[in-house]
């Protein structure tokens, strides 16, 4: 396996974290934030990166919307599946997942932070490509990812996502 530690000026292309948002729709709707979430699902090698907060805000989302106990499980099964990193309280929980985690891309569906605007402003603090998960999902290209951060031949997906 090829060595992906990195500092926060580059970060790891195969972490992914997905805002409150996207992780309420992937479980609730589907769609683009399902799409986009089983990419990252279906490689063994990608990292789904959050933190306690950030799940904290998925679960209350999905409690809001359908049922607290759907919720709780949503959360326990995330919990098992993310690399879990912490971060201060008062950071936005995303972003500060995303710094924290080390990884290269945030998805969300909140325009203040996937506009231009808010681009500008984070590039130079934080080092992270922040997409609607529509975009992720075209734009997700294991096999040159797998090259980049792997090395060798892509194997395909390797984990069923539905699992």
């Amino acid at each position: 396996m090829a060595d992906r530690s990195s500092g926060a000026d580059n970060p790891d292309p195969a972490r992914v974290v997905a805002d409150a948002d996207v992780l309420a729709a992937d479980l609730l709707v589907g769609g683009d934030a399902r799409e986009a979430l089983d990419h990252v699902r279906s490689h063994s090698w990608v990292d789904l990166v959050a933190s306690d907060p950030l799940l904290a805000d998925a679960e209350a989302l999905v409690a809001a919307l359908a049922d607290p106990d759907l919720a709780a499980d949503h959360r326990t099964r995330l919990e098992a599946d993310c690399v879990l990193v912490s971060h201060p309280d008062e950071d936005h929980p995303a972003l500060a997942s995303a710094y924290r985690g080390n990884a290269a891309h945030l998805l969300s569906f909140d325009d203040r932070l996937t506009s231009a605007k808010a681009g500008l402003t984070l590039q130079p603090r934080v080092s992270v490509s922040v997409r609607p998960p529509d975009a992720f999902a075209m734009l997700f290209d294991p096999e040159s990812l797998y090259e980049a951060v792997e090395g060798g031949t892509y194997p395909g997906p390797d984990v069923d996502p539905r699992s």
